[in-house]
């Protein structure tokens, strides 16, 4: 009896698997239906990525970020309409004083960020920051400075703390937070007593810390959301514009990038995949970002650095100093080795090229196309960082245009130097410029194609 009834109850589903083809209909290959669009910097970050993204957003539905911190308040306020949406995905790690702080500021300041509450989805598998990490983050710092006499040069935001949470597997998440506080607070006691017992001096209060977590868990339930389910739904349902701006950039990767002079997470393409559970069929256009000449805040090999005239230069035209730490930036010439070793890693669509102004007083320009250890050259761009501080660059020099560039609103109206400039990029990276930057406004951000 209980057979017949299954073989029966079982009819209307096998007759509606035959009616839409079956087996055959499973098998036939279907396109994903949205593509991700991805902005990613190429070199060791501060490329203008903000700018790009400001760009494209403009046009987008949804905008993520897949790891480091959530800049979610900056990108909501990038665009008039109150429509678009910031996911923070799972990869991302929240410091939520940080995130409710800059709330209020942008608030006081008049920004458009009104509703943002609304417009603001985060992960609940997003790993969190405590104030504990952002202290053991100094302390970690002061460490390496008195032991090895040089530092990694971190925002002592507790981000590579976190990231150590989480890969030693008792950090703790969203879900924990918004979920049972009395088990999110015994988990919490846990990890605090194994960071005071890692570092005696460390002084946390715990029971004050608690209270604020407490507080702020009522403000973020209404935030959190299933991050997979949330993508997947604007992936899979009707045509949605997702844009994914990365974080830092290639050369910070904590895979690919200059170790241990790095960040603490995947920000080169495949972070886009772990860090919102998106599927690498999904992802469509990735736009490198690259500044016209190199910089690099902190300590780290930086081959094609100007210790000079000429990067005091950039640094001063260019205002390169640290928007987190507020430290100058070192500054050198345009690394195409580097750049090309990022396209490697990416597989950019195509480039854009910022910052073209800055170069516009000086009546040479060099480009670093080849790295050389010793009079032989190095086929790769090296792993060893030992090896990295000893290259000698070969360069190739360009006439510079000595003229302004800030007023051109199209290609053509570029000085033909300048144009030489961006031809060169791109025949030596196979990758076409798309947009060229010659100022601070979005109308300064001109479109090639």
């Amino acid at each position: 009896m209980c057979c017949e009834t299954a073989c029966l109850n079982g009819e209307p589903a096998v007759k509606r698997y035959r009616e839409s083809g079956g087996v055959e209909a499973l098998r036939t290959p279907r396109e994903p239906q949205n593509r991700v669009t991805v902005v990613l910097g190429a070199q060791w970050g501060d490329e203008g990525k903000g700018k790009v993204v400001d760009l494209l957003a403009m046009d987008a539905d949804i905008v993520c970020r897949c790891q480091v911190t959530v800049a979610a308040l900056v990108c909501l306020d990038r665009r008039e309409s109150s429509l678009i949406v910031f996911d923070a995905g799972n990869g991302v790690v929240i410091h939520l004083p940080g995130l409710f702080e800059e709330a209020e500021k942008n608030l006081q300041k008049g920004s458009g960020l009104q509703g943002w509450e609304e417009r603001l989805k985060i992960s609940d598998r997003a790993h969190i920051v405590f104030n504990f990490h952002q202290a053991v983050d100094g302390i970690q710092e002061q460490q390496r400075q008195q032991q090895a006499g040089k530092n990694l040069g971190t925002t002592k935001k507790g981000i590579g703390p976190a990231y150590s949470s989480k890969a030693a597997r008792n950090g703790l998440r969203v879900c924990d937070l918004v979920s049972d506080f009395s088990i999110f607070e015994e988990k919490f006691r846990v990890l605090a007593s194994h960071f005071q017992t890692m570092y005696p001096n460390l002084n946390i209060d715990v029971d004050a810390e608690l209270e604020q977590l407490k507080g702020y868990a009522e403000r973020l339930r209404p935030l959190v959301t299933d991050g997979v389910y949330f993508m997947h739904k604007g992936l899979t349902g009707p045509s949605k514009k997702i844009l994914v701006e990365g974080a830092n950039a290639a050369l910070l990767d904590i895979d690919f990038g200059t170790y241990p002079f790095v960040t603490s997470s995947n920000c080169t393409v495949g972070g886009v995949c772990t860090g919102l559970g998106v599927p690498p069929s999904h992802i469509g256009r990735v736009y490198g970002v690259v500044k016209a000449y190199t910089t690099r805040v902190g300590v780290g090999a930086f081959p094609t650095e100007q210790d000079n005239d000429t990067g005091n230069l950039l640094q001063s035209r260019g205002r390169e100093f640290g928007v987190t730490t507020g430290r100058r930036r070192r500054c050198g010439w345009l690394d195409l080795v580097l750049v090309r070793y990022a396209h490697m890693v990416n597989g950019f669509s195509a480039i854009a090229l910022t910052k073209l102004d800055i170069l516009d007083t000086l009546p040479e320009i060099k480009v670093g196309v080849a790295y050389t250890v010793d009079d032989k050259p190095l086929p790769s761009f090296p792993a060893n960082m030992d090896v990295l501080t000893k290259v000698s660059v070969t360069y190739e020099t360009l006439p510079g245009w000595c003229c302004s560039t800030e007023g051109a609103r199209n290609f053509d109206e570029l000085p033909s130097q300048a144009q030489d400039y961006i031809r060169f990029i791109e025949n030596f990276l196979q990758v076409p410029v798309k947009w060229v930057g010659v100022g601070k406004s979005r109308e300064s951000m001109i479109k090639l194609f």
